[in-house]
């Protein structure tokens, strides 16, 4: 393959410049490991236990009768037989499913669904998380060592598995709780660094738009600015509803929602979302043409590639089957977003061990998720750290956004991130 590739200069230069000198990078981190406190996740387990078995009660009575909540054909009976639900869709097999975006959309009218969610949420956090992890702890570090994988994802993103660290919820306490037995040695401390709004600024960035990048250059709140063009209210009265919609849209485009999808997101008609979506356009019109054109480049030569150069290859997106082209569709939009923001992510890693090395520094990275790196340092070197990661991750590349970065510390990872 290598002739291949250096045929090509663009993709040479992801395999020299990001790829090879991040595999570097990721050994170290591999090989550090980060600290758990096996007890504390010995303990949420106990507790989890207990809210599993109190909603397994709750989802009998709700049914009216004791069945498997593990079972998918014992859930269809009850669900679709004994209560009468309408299916919202089909398995292969031609069985009613009982999926979790089946049981979300059950949800919003029923409250067995509901319960049914937050018992498989809570089950798979047990069986994932507070039981496994103490069992993969090494018995000479003491650490948890995760394995990553850059060949896995096609967009570039790395991959964590055996244990996968960058699945771990943060929008729910009991993820949050879990993330709080990731520890720091005495003396030390957790650092997390994030880049913010990354997918947003490369949208700014790919898409050219005056209005996004207006929004970014003057430092603004993107969700406000959005809220306050589509809403057409002041900046200064935009409600946290309005900027709570204005997120969901912005992050919902992205990744190529459609109207349908962002009326099931935002629970509202379907009118009023494509009502949302057209005075999106109609406020932003470069995301619109560059929606447009990215699409028809992907149907032209089959792939699309990141700012670096890094190519992201779609098999269906000449498909003549509707949804599956559709979902093509939608990676070509998202693609090279979620690609460039990997690629940064990577040149961040390589030019931050390098620094780190220079500045003898102790301090040394631990793990990353997706826009986010994870870092132990000693105490001494927290505000070295701080003014050094900021100006390291803002510098790997020039986009027409400033890049922006926050950087936060703790003794676990859920208080430094």
């Amino acid at each position: 393959m290598w002739p291949q590739i250096q045929a090509e200069e663009k993709l040479r230069l992801v395999y020299e410049t990001i790829e090879i000198p991040a595999m570097l990078a990721l050994i170290d981190m591999e090989e550090a490991g980060i600290l758990i406190d096996s007890e504390k996740l010995n303990d949420q387990s106990d507790e989890l236990a207990k809210t599993i078995a109190a909603l397994e009660v709750q989802a009998h009575e709700l049914a009216g009768q004791p069945f498997n909540l593990g079972s998918p054909k014992q859930l269809g009976d009850i669900l679709f037989e004994k209560l009468g639900y309408k299916p919202v869709k089909k398995t292969a097999k031609g069985a009613p499913s009982t999926d979790e975006d089946v049981l979300e959309t059950l949800a919003q009218n029923y409250p067995l669904p509901k319960t049914l969610l937050e018992w498989r949420g809570l089950s798979k956090l047990k069986s994932t998380y507070t039981d496994k992890l103490p069992r993969m702890v090494d018995p000479i570090t003491r650490r948890v060592h995760t394995t990553f994988s850059q060949a896995v994802a096609v967009t570039g993103r790395l991959a964590s598995s055996e244990p996968n660290l960058q699945n771990i919820p943060i929008r729910n306490a009991e993820g949050r709780r879990i993330r709080q037995a990731f520890i720091a040695p005495a003396g030390c401390s957790l650092v997390s660094a994030d880049y913010s709004q990354i997918e947003l600024r490369i949208m700014a960035h790919l898409s050219e738009d005056a209005g996004l990048l207006d929004a970014f250059s003057k430092g603004e709140d993107v969700h406000r600015a959005t809220a306050s063009e589509i809403f057409g209210t002041p900046r200064e009265e935009v409600t946290s509803e309005q900027r709570r919609y204005a997120k969901v849209i912005n992050f919902g485009l992205i990744y190529g929602m459609s109207a349908f999808g962002l009326a099931q997101n935002l629970d509202i008609e379907r009118e009023a979302a494509r009502l949302y979506i057209e005075r999106y356009f109609n406020r932003y019109p470069g995301v619109a043409r560059y929606m447009d054109s990215i699409k028809a480049q992907a149907r032209q030569q089959g792939y699309v590639e990141t700012v670096f150069g890094r190519r992201l290859w779609l098999a269906e997106i000449r498909s003549p089957n509707g949804p599956r082209r559709a979902a093509a569709e939608r990676a070509a939009i998202n693609a090279p977003m979620q690609g460039t923001a990997a690629d940064l992510i990577k040149l961040a890693m390589i030019k931050l061990q390098s620094a780190l090395r220079e500045q003898g520094l102790a301090s040394r990275m631990l793990l990353q998720v997706h826009d986010e790196l994870v870092l132990e340092a000693p105490d001494s070197e927290l505000a070295s750290l701080q003014a050094l990661l900021p100006q390291v991750m803002t510098s790997v590349a020039s986009l027409k956004v400033p890049l922006e970065v926050s950087v936060g510390y703790g003794p676990n990872w859920d208080e430094a991130h």
